[in-house]
């Protein structure tokens, strides 16, 4: 049975934690989804060992990890993550993000985020999110956009993925930027 959370439903789409029980469905759609993430992601869950790995990382409270998922069909959309949560004067998170296919580019990932945000602004009081995204990620660059991130700059040689160290532009929001925002 789904858990849902009701003050996180809206629209078309619902987040929640992820939970043991999205072991099998989670790991079909990182499989399924293998060729849209392969230049971006440098490692997602596709082995139960995996899965009950990053499961365990959501367990300290310095990381949440929400499933977005289509409130009618219950289909995974995609998985929003807040990473290195630090709290103190910083009040900062990395943001992560990835849909699954079929579900790319179809705005559902953009009504997760929407969600996402009111949680780590509202629920959990962060002051700053920071994505960081390779420059050639025009889709995720979109989303962060469309979202309401703002360009801050460059971070030369940040990440390594696929053997490489990658450059990213760091997007980030503010509190008061999303309060500012229209519902």
């Amino acid at each position: 049975m789904m858990r849902v959370v009701p003050s996180l439903v809206k629209n078309r789409v619902l987040i929640r934690p992820l939970e043991p029980g999205d072991c099998a469905a989670f790991i079909s759609a990182a499989r399924r989804s293998r060729t849209l993430h392969a230049r971006w992601i440098s490692r997602r869950p596709s082995t139960p060992e995996a899965f009950a790995d990053y499961l365990k990382r959501f367990a300290t409270g310095e990381r949440y990890g929400f499933l977005v998922v289509e409130r009618e069909s219950g289909t995974l959309v995609g998985m929003i993550n807040l990473n290195h949560v630090i709290r103190g004067a910083f009040q900062n998170a990395s943001l992560g993000y990835y849909a699954f296919v079929p579900n790319a580019g179809k705005g559902l990932m953009g009504e997760g985020m929407r969600l996402a945000l009111r949680h780590a602004f509202g629920t959990l009081k962060l002051h700053r999110l920071e994505a960081n995204i390779q420059p050639e990620n025009h889709a995720s660059i979109q989303l962060a956009r469309r979202s309401g991130f703002v360009f801050e700059g460059l971070s030369r040689h940040l990440l390594k993925i696929g053997g490489r160290w990658r450059d990213h532009e760091r997007w980030v929001m503010l509190a008061e930027d999303f309060r500012r925002r229209p519902a």
